[in-house]
């Protein structure tokens, strides 16, 4: 029974079919949009309507990103306020229903030729409820809570990888599951009906079966005002150097993880943070445009390969983390995951052929580990119970940087598009390496002060 109940508390369920349902849904929008630009400009010769077809796409993603950016705005912070006072599940299901509208509307927009515009209102739809900003920082206070400081950054990502091996296989079938299903059906129908339907699963999951850990080292006392029900008490696991891990219902250690913010190292892991965010999301933005295009060109087939290339990031970052964790600080080991990024991100503005590409993927192994280490530090400095808040502060931040990058982005890749189609990986391989910056500074100040509670491998 108290196995049954442990396994309740596992938010990888929600992770993997969510993430799965979003690959279906991210390959079928970016085809259905190519496919509906295509045929705008179908009596265009075939130099002419790739660079409008292109400008065409480009501009769309700026306006999506825009609006599914900021409409989190009104609701994210009010939605965390609630799920921390609450039921934590709020933070999943009411953006799972978000998906669940959203990806109806593109449905609908493929069987009844709607505009492509009205995929804008589903963007408005999909963040107004709160979207992957209140999602995500969900998912990573439920993974906090009852996880131990000394294990937390792999408890954080251990939850990336179930996200980035749902990735790589959603992504490997989507390419094939629209090419297949195109020929009898009208394009993107299947996959987005797969997507739906997955979604629907992960609702039905967060509402039904999944229960919310103890925070660690929390008396039962203190949380006399939640409902039983809701509450599952993880069992206690031993630690690697012979300790016995408290129980999350002990009293034992009551306080022992609450340590005097220092408003200067949140402030630090922040900026390394957002910095960070801005590379990668930029790198992100202008991808799809980049392998679409010549000397590539990829179909779907292609694209979905190219995606599921870049999830087994997920896998070697979780490896990374395994290994470096018994030897080094948290903030080295970000460091090393910005590296990692940055020399990939170089290799990949001089892409001109498809093995090019996957070497430059393969040399971005350790890109995954900053953000998910970085929230591992910030969580060592909050109390359990501000986890959604804290969380949800920095994906709202991260999010406005997402905004700002994909527009930023999205105009300086068409300014370069005719001289330089790569200048923007260059780019997002500066700001990376500037990210350090913040970072080397939380290294010294927690090496620099007395009871750093950052722990070493010994």
């Amino acid at each position: 029974m108290a196995g049954w109940m442990a396994a309740r508390t596992c938010v990888e369920p929600v992770v993997a079919g969510a993430q799965v349902a979003s690959a279906f849904y991210d390959t079928g929008l970016l085809l259905v949009v190519k496919h509906y630009y295509n045929q705008s400009n179908s009596t265009a010769p075939a130099r002419v309507l790739e660079d409008a077809q292109q400008k065409a796409v480009s501009d769309f993603y700026i306006i999506y990103n825009l609006v599914l950016g900021l409409s989190p705005l009104l609701t994210a912070y009010g939605l965390a306020t609630l799920s921390d006072a609450k039921d934590r599940r709020i933070s999943l299901c009411v953006p799972l229903l978000g998906y669940l509208g959203s990806r109806l509307l593109l449905l609908l927009l493929i069987l009844l030729q709607w505009p492509i515009e009205v995929m804008y209102g589903a963007a408005a739809l999909n963040g107004l409820t709160g979207g992957f900003t209140t999602y995500w920082a969900g998912i990573m206070a439920l993974g906090s809570l009852g996880s131990s400081e000394r294990r937390r950054a792999l408890r954080l990502i251990a939850i990336e990888l179930t996200y980035g091996l749902a990735g790589f296989l959603g992504s490997v079938a989507s390419g094939h599951i629209f090419v297949q299903a195109h020929i009898n059906y009208q394009q993107g129908t299947v996959l987005v009906s797969c997507s739906l339907a997955l979604y629907a699963l992960c609702f039905l999951y967060s509402l039904l079966v999944l229960k919310v850990p103890l925070p660690e080292g929390t008396c039962p006392a203190s949380t006399a005002d939640s409902k039983p029900q809701d509450i599952a008490q993880p069992a206690s696991q031993p630690e690697e150097d012979g300790r016995i891990a408290v129980n999350s219902g002990s009293c034992e250690d009551e306080g022992r993880s609450h340590h005097t913010p220092s408003k200067l190292i949140i402030a630090m892991l922040f900026s390394g943070a957002i910095l960070y965010d801005l590379a990668v999301a930029g790198a992100i933005n202008v991808l799809p445009l980049f392998l679409l295009k010549k000397p590539l060109s990829w179909g779907p087939v292609e694209i979905g390969y190219g995606n599921a290339a870049g999830y087994i990031i997920f896998i070697t970052s979780f490896l990374g983390v395994f290994v470096f964790s018994k030897y080094l600080r948290d903030t080295t080991m970000i460091i090393i995951g910005i590296l990692s990024f940055s020399a990939g991100s170089l290799i990949l503005a001089f892409v001109r052929w498809t093995f090019l590409f996957y070497i430059a993927r393969s040399v971005m192994l350790f890109a995954l580990i900053p953000l998910p280490t970085i929230r591992s530090v910030l969580s060592k400095h909050v109390q359990g119970s501000s986890y959604g808040k804290m969380f949800v502060l920095l994906q709202l931040a991260l999010v406005i940087t997402g905004v700002a990058t994909s527009t930023a982005y999205h105009k300086i890749y068409q300014r370069t598009l005719d001289w330089f189609g790569g200048f923007c990986f260059i780019l997002s391989c500066v700001i990376s390496c500037l990210s350090i910056i913040p970072i080397s500074i939380v290294a010294y100040k927690q090496r620099s002060r007395s009871g750093s509670f950052e722990i070493l491998a010994e």
